[in-house]
């Protein structure tokens, strides 16, 4: 009887350790989540907060032009005798704050290529900014023309609107060249080559040497380019066709038409020629 209590007493004892230990894990695993879940929060917010500030001091920027765009209009349309001077201390105050809030968008750019969040809303905001400022090159153009109207001649004026101008044209020219490389690196990486012919055509074209397939300098001419996004169905035009490079057999289906000819459909363009950019199908 003793034994036995002994042994429940000992049992006892060890099922409550185990399950204190298990209640000690568990904290310790919810606290290691927890933390890192606060230093992604972190990260989030201090990238949230940077590009908050940058945007604000770029909408506080155009404020102050706006400002500065009436105390012009107020000015040249008014009695002063010192206007010319107070047009251009304002003017040449709108120049500086035109060039540092188009720095300002160039930075919450960076700033955003930069951060984990990827928001399309902040891309159409940074797009906007842009055009806001286009649109205060165009007034400030509108402005000069009226001061020229009225006899006011400002060579800071023209000086910052030609500088103002040239910066648009350059970074017109850039959007444009970046484009042009974004354009043709997408079009390369979606571009593939494929070639049918019996065994001496290919074999002729060194694209087929002693049963092995592209082993050496291949005519590379001979092969039709095709777009992976679009072209997906190759007709063969013949009643026996056989594959002889690597592609995943679960990507493309191999099947004759109407006419006993067989059509390559590739059901998966992203897994098919993910192995090799050049298709090879060996025909009789």
């Amino acid at each position: 009887m003793k034994k036995l209590i002994f042994a429940v007493l000992f049992i006892s004892a060890f099922v409550l350790t185990s399950c204190e230990e298990k209640k000690s894990a568990a904290p310790t695993e919810n606290t290691e989540r927890i933390d890192s879940l606060q230093r992604v929060i972190v990260q989030k917010e201090n990238e949230i907060n940077d590009m908050l500030g940058t945007l604000n001091a770029i909408q506080e920027g155009l404020r102050q032009i706006s400002e500065a765009e009436n105390r012009v209009t107020i000015v040249k349309d008014g009695e002063s005798t010192n206007k010319t001077s107070q047009i251009q201390e304002n003017i040449q105050f709108i120049s500086q704050q035109m060039k540092r809030n188009r720095e300002l968008v160039s930075k919450l750019r960076q700033q955003l290529r930069e951060s984990s969040l990827k928001s399309d809303k902040l891309r159409e905001t940074i797009d906007g900014l842009v055009q806001q400022l286009d649109a205060k090159d165009r007034e400030l153009q509108q402005l000069r023309a009226e001061l020229n109207t009225k006899d006011i001649h400002i060579q800071e004026l023209n000086d910052q609107v030609t500088d103002l101008n040239t910066n648009v044209n350059t970074l017109s020219e850039e959007s444009a060249q970046k484009s042009k490389t974004i354009s043709t690196q997408d079009k390369q990486l979606n571009t593939a080559y494929y070639v049918f012919g019996t065994k001496s055509e290919l074999k002729a074209q060194n694209i087929l040497e002693n049963d092995r397939v592209l082993q050496s300098n291949f005519n590379k001419s001979y092969f039709t380019k095709v777009d992976i996004r679009v072209d997906k169905e190759i007709k063969l035009y013949t009643k026996s066709a056989k594959i002889l490079t690597a592609h995943p057999s679960s990507s493309y289906t191999l099947q004759k038409d109407a006419n006993k000819q067989y059509v390559l459909r590739i059901t998966n363009p992203e897994s098919f020629w993910s192995t090799s950019k050049y298709l090879v199908v060996l025909v009789k």
